[in-house]
């Protein structure tokens, strides 16, 4: 077997993750709400609390947790979004993805908290 970097690893993890992103971005879009976004951020949380929490090792976390979960997640994005809500007057909508996020991506982390102890 050969052995990757840590460099190589979060480098692999970043092409997957980034690719992940797209697809899920493209699967979940609509226009009234950042959805693709909110769902990236939630689904990344999940993961890598999985990755924490289930006691991974160090070359799994740098290509799974710093590489694909790295570029799947987006919180420029989700920032950018949220101002761009409140600028535009969509005020609630911007609120409810802000407190939204937030709440789904520690409900996901707690849920993989609740898994990975129970594994």
């Amino acid at each position: 077997m050969v052995a990757l970097d840590p460099a190589q690893l979060v480098g692999i993890g970043g092409v997957l993750g980034a690719v992940a992103r797209y697809l899920v971005g493209e699967a979940v879009e609509v226009e009234w709400f950042p959805l693709e976004t909110f769902t990236v951020n939630v689904l990344g949380s999940f993961a890598l609390g999985l990755l924490a929490f289930g006691g991974s090792g160090s070359d799994a976390a740098l290509l799974l947790g710093t590489g694909a979960c790295g570029s799947f997640t987006t919180f420029s994005s989700f920032s950018f979004q949220t101002v761009r809500l409140w600028e535009t007057g969509e005020r609630a909508r911007s609120v409810v993805n802000a407190l939204g996020t937030l709440a789904a991506a520690l409900a996901a982390l707690g849920l993989a908290w609740l898994i990975a102890g129970a594994l």
